[in-house]
């Protein structure tokens, strides 16, 4: 009996540790996990050129990293994964030049009505803002 007790703790160790994928039990929910900075289309679309800190922060939130050592360097960034799937992310980063939103570059670009559309036309320079 104390051989069959070792034995049977000894088998649930190893298959606790192993790499093999558990089967999935069908009727549970597993729940999805959201972490950063949930970024939108609309955000984006709401950044300007010139833009002070305080304003970005009112659009977009508290950036989730602020590096000490480049200050004027913002990132957001998304995170996702829903029950069981694929986990997925975002990014924006956000550069600014004398306490002024200057560009950003990240997963989103600027729809047709945001202001950024009309300065990089204007300027002939598409790529600062991808």
């Amino acid at each position: 009996m104390l051989r069959a007790l070792v034995l049977l703790v000894a088998t649930m160790t190893v298959a606790a540790c192993s790499s093999i994928p558990l089967p999935q039990f069908p009727g549970v929910y597993k729940i999805p996990i959201a972490q950063g900075n949930i970024i939108t289309q609309e955000m984006v679309d709401q950044l300007e050129p010139g833009m002070t800190r305080r304003q970005v922060v009112f659009v977009m939130g508290t950036p989730l990293v602020r590096d000490p050592y480049h200050q004027d360097r913002w990132d957001y960034v998304f995170n996702y994964q829903p029950g069981g799937g694929e986990r997925g992310q975002e990014r924006m980063t956000l550069f600014f030049e004398n306490d002024l939103l200057s560009r950003f570059e990240g997963d989103f670009e600027p729809g047709e009505d945001a202001a950024w559309s009309d300065t990089a036309t204007s300027n002939g320079d598409t790529d600062g803002n991808s």
